[in-house]
Order: C-alpha cells, then structure tokens, then sequence
C-alpha cells in the first residue's frame, strides 16, 4: 500500500477542482491508493488529462507526462546512455541519462502516458516488468527498483478510434480499467463557463446543445468534444467585437461554429456533405433561421435533424 490517499479531505480537494466525474476520481483515487495501475479509457475531451493531473496535485505526488505516439521507443521511455560521455568513459551508470519510466519509478511518480495504445508494442513491453514487479532493468546499468508512489496511469482512446490498435492481454492483466464517457450537458456547460468566463444562458445552453449533437448526427463518425464549445464561446466573442454586435447574434454564432467545430468532426465515408453544411445544419435546428438582416456568412446546408429549439438571447 502507498500513503494513505483514499482520504474524503484529498477526495474533496480534487472535486473543487474537477467538474462532475465523482465516481470515476473516487476509483483512480482507490488505485492509486492500492498502488495499482490503471487505464482511463474514452474519446478525447473527457478530462482524463485533467482529471489525472488534479489527483497528483491534490495527493502531492510527482507527476511526469509522456506522450504516447508512435515514435515513443523504449530508450525514450526508460532512457538512454549519453553519446559523447559514452565515447569518452565507456558504458556504465555515470552515462546513462534517465527517462520519465526510471524517475517515476524512483521518485515514486504517477508516470501518466497519454494515448497509450498509440505507443509500439515493443515500448508497452518494457512497461510489463516494472508494472508486475516494480523494476526496470537497464543492460549496462543495473536494475531500478520502484518506490513507494510509484503508479502508471494511462489514457487511451476507444479501440476503433483511428490510429489505434488492441493492447496486449498482458497489459491489460497488470492494469484496472475505467470507462469515462462524455458528461452530461448540465456539466459540460460549467466546463465551458469556467474555461471562458461567460454566464450561463440560454445561448450557451443552444452552443452546448449544438456540439452534444455532432455526437448523434447520422453523417457525422466523431463528434465533437467539449473543447469545441469552448472554442466557439471564445471566438463568438472575439468576433462580436470586430462587428460591433452581440456575440448571440445569428451571424456570429454560426461562423464561430464552422470554425470551431468543422475541423473537429470526422464524416462519414458515405456522407455527401461538407463539415460546413453539416455544421450550419446543426446550427439551424438548434437555434433557428437567422433574424432578418444580421451580419454573418450563412451558407446553404442540406437537411436538418428535426424541430428547431429556439435559444432566446
């Protein structure tokens, strides 16, 4: 066992921090406290990166970042010996230079790796000793021994996400699994407002609403996560001053969401539309056909997903 850190106090402290997820802190917190390895899966934008980076503060343990692609080799991850000292001294400790697998390990770290069935498997390899066994050892070096603390917490993507692939069943043996989908829309708006400094509205309840639907919309494959709200609430802003109007205008409100949103979705291979006609589509039917006579761009878009909500400003 590690220091005692299932405490309600640290719980408490990560809540103030954390919008929602209670029971999925409450688990990695009972992992970390148990000292065991854990996986957070989910599509981008679910606060994995935040929440994991809330517990360290709050629990005080060091904390390293890896990011996880598929260039990370294992001299990236665990470290390396360095070229010019080695031509000078030969190999041995004095040359070799750590990675964030040996500090974590040493410091009793969480060593969080991010995208973690992106890295190659012969990188997630050297991950299955120190997870089971608590060492690394390094050829020319020696064997680094895991300190209390020590606790690898990763993130990943849905398997079928692009780029992906399965993890091997001996990682997923060494590690617990938490599922974090996308949050409810009463939540994301407070992720928005507390990223933006803007009020809770009807308007931002309608740009909250319109992203939530990139998830569901039948052309679209991935939708767009909460940062795409954030995005379009600022840009919404930033445009209503250059025009001289209100950032709830029809004509801002839908550029912003082109802009904010087209790049972020992913459509269907089958889908005939363009990610702009898709988003004004979505904008339409969230808010409604412009009002006579503002200013804004507002293309043509093919169909629509049902009534329209009106958002009053």
């Amino acid at each position: 066992m590690s220091a005692e850190l299932a405490r309600p106090e640290v719980l408490a402290r990560v809540l103030a921090r954390v919008v929602g997820r209670q029971p999925e802190i409450e688990v990695t917190l009972a992992a970390l406290d148990a000292a065991r390895h854990i996986v957070l899966e989910g599509p981008p934008g679910t606060g994995k990166s935040t929440l994991v980076r809330a517990l360290a503060d709050a629990t005080a343990l060091p904390f390293l970042l890896v990011e996880g692609h598929a260039e990370l080799t294992p001299a990236r991850l665990v470290g390396h010996h360095d070229p010019s000292r080695v031509l000078a001294e030969g190999y041995g400790p004095a040359t070799f230079v750590e990675g964030p697998l040996v500090r974590a390990a040493t410091e009793g770290a969480i060593l969080y790796v991010e995208e973690l069935n992106r890295v190659p498997e012969e990188t997630l390899n050297v991950l299955i000793t120190v997870m089971s066994e608590g060492e690394v050892h390094v050829p020319r070096v020696g064997t680094f021994v895991a300190v209390a603390g020590f606790t690898v917490v990763a993130a990943m993507n849905p398997y079928d996400a692009v780029g992906t692939a399965r993890i091997s069943s001996a990682i997923s043996d060494r590690t617990c699994r938490l599922s974090m989908g996308y949050q409810d829309a009463a939540e994301e708006r407070q992720i928005v407002m507390r990223h933006t400094g803007a009020a809770d509205s009807p308007w931002l309840a309608g740009v909250v609403e319109m992203v939530r639907r990139t998830r569901a919309h039948p052309d679209i494959r991935v939708g767009a996560s909460v940062r795409g709200a954030i995005d379009l609430v600022l840009l919404a802003g930033s445009l209503a001053r250059l025009r001289s109007t209100d950032a709830r205008s029809a004509g801002v409100t839908v550029d912003a969401a082109r802009a904010a949103l087209s790049g972020r979705i992913r459509l269907q291979e089958s889908s005939n539309a363009a990610p702009e006609q898709v988003i004004t589509a979505l904008w339409r039917d969230v808010f409604g056909d412009p009002a006579e006579g503002d200013r804004g761009t507002l293309p043509a878009a093919d169909g629509r997903l049902g009534k329209a909500i009106r958002f009053p400003a």
